[in-house]
């Protein structure tokens, strides 16, 4: 899995850049078919944003989030990452045992 982390109107630090790895890099836990994660952290206007793009076999999975302080926006994007993974995750085990179970069907 490859993980980039950009900085917009912000210097990302050391500490920044291992708090984002650690966070994000829980996805893997629930979805092992990461292939790359593009976070952006910003400052507009004293808000704090984090943003991710994921993509995965066959899809792409966005998510932002603000706060007043950037590692509480990090925390809400890797919450909100970990939400949209495990859905995607349970698309693709109903879509494949959607077309076993029709294909059992049509064996009969």
């Amino acid at each position: 899995m490859q993980l980039e982390i950009t900085g917009h109107h912000i210097d990302v630090t050391d500490s920044m850049n291992a708090y984002v790895r650690e966070k994000v890099g829980r996805v893997t836990r629930h979805f092992d078919r990461v292939i790359n994660i593009h976070v952006i952290l910003e400052v507009q206007k004293g808000r704090h944003r984090a943003e991710a793009s994921l993509h995965v076999s066959g899809n792409h999975i966005f998510a932002e989030a603000q706060a007043d302080d950037m590692y509480s926006a990090i925390d809400l994007l890797a919450d909100k990452l970990d939400r949209q993974i495990v859905k995607h995750k349970e698309k693709v085990k109903d879509h494949n045992r959607q077309q076993a179970v029709n294909l059992a069907a049509t064996a009969d």
